[in-house]
């Protein structure tokens, strides 16, 4: 008494029309729920198109410290000490960059307290070690 059938000898087709069907749907899933850009970076203008070819005062320089202090002029002061002296000077516009071993969230703090103050900084990434 045999209990169950035994297997054809010919083999059983493999079906791919579902198989096709849920490739495509996990395809248009995926293609709406994603996005081709990043989206969170800061985003950094440094372009010199608008300014004009007049040569005049060079635009001061700021140095954000490995501390995250800002040296101008040959000294280092907290950023929140340095806008008042940069405010009286008529200041509103200046050139910032970074001592070599100085953190990126040093640095992007300082550059967002420049422009919550008015203070348009083009920034520098720094290459070597000032002598």
């Amino acid at each position: 008494m045999q209990l169950v059938e035994p297997r054809p000898n010919r083999p059983i087709p493999i079906r791919i029309t579902p198989l096709i069907d849920v490739v495509f749907i996990l395809l248009v899933f995926f293609m709406l729920t994603s996005r081709l850009m990043p989206v969170d970076h800061l985003e950094l203008a440094n372009s010199t198109e608008s300014r004009s070819t007049v040569t005049g005062d060079p635009l001061p320089m700021l140095t954000v410290t490995q501390g995250g202090d800002v040296t101008w002029q040959d000294v280092t002061l907290p950023v929140d000490e340095l806008l008042p002296e940069l405010r009286s000077a008529g200041i509103s516009e200046v050139n910032l960059t970074t001592a070599p071993a100085a953190q990126l969230s040093l640095f992007t703090a300082t550059l967002g307290e420049l422009s919550r103050n008015g203070i348009q900084a083009h920034w520098k990434r720094a290459t070597e070690e000032a002598p």
